[in-house]
């Protein structure tokens, strides 16, 4: 069903999706093509709830009470933990000394390495990757497309480097991925971290690789 929506949703809806909600003087307008691949996802996911609760309904109403408390504490955790991550991030972003390192980092020589290395410190700074390369784009990104442009890089590599690289000091302890991680298998940073270190440094490691290879042969 994700493959099936993957194909409808972008066709029933067109280009662009516009809704008029209560209070703005314009309707919010959607690139589908930008959502096209969560809405999918979140219509199969319906879809297998619903299949499950009419083919298991008895077994899922002896469970259910049970289950839901399961469910919501542990989607509550997930969701006030990046919720708090990104208001982190966003303070942090606020304020000058991030102007500073944001300056500072823009002169790290070659396109790719460059990119490489201000997500990476952006996402240690802010304590989340999606929030490091988020703000990284918001704040960078007019530059890095424009060097990407004159180097003749395409943007295709240039936001793979980036999302590899984002995982890197994404690995500190504060980060909101790690404390979900830890909190829904019961584990401590004592005994897990060196696992969650490795995985991550591994990771980050790679994306040198992947700078060297495209330097070398252009393949992407």
């Amino acid at each position: 069903m994700n493959k099936v929506f993957t194909v409808l949703v972008p066709g029933s809806y067109g280009a662009t999706h516009s809704a008029a909600l209560p209070g703005l003087a314009k309707p919010v307008v959607t690139q589908v093509s930008s959502v096209a691949a969560i809405w999918a996802v979140e219509g199969a996911l319906l879809l297998g709830i619903l299949t499950v609760v009419m083919l298991a309904f008895r077994s899922l109403k002896e469970r259910f009470a049970e289950g839901s408390k399961a469910a919501v504490a542990g989607a509550l955790l997930a969701a006030i933990n990046t919720a708090s991550e990104y208001g982190f991030g966003a303070v942090i972003a606020a304020l000058p000394g991030f102007l500073v390192i944001a300056d500072a980092l823009k002169t790290i020589p070659g396109v790719l390495v460059n990119v490489a290395a201000a997500v990476t410190a952006l996402a240690g700074i802010t304590g989340s990757a999606s929030g490091g390369m988020s703000i990284a784009l918001a704040t960078m990104g007019d530059s890095f497309i424009a060097a990407a442009h004159s180097a003749g890089i395409p943007l295709e590599v240039l936001h793979r480097i980036a999302a590899m690289a984002s995982g890197g000091m994404d690995t500190l302890p504060h980060n909101g991925a790690v404390i979900t991680l830890l909190a829904v298998t019961g584990l401590t940073h004592r005994d897990s971290y060196r696992d969650i270190f490795a995985i991550t440094l591994l990771k980050t490691a790679a994306v040198g690789v992947a700078i060297g290879v495209f330097y070398l042969t252009g393949i992407y």
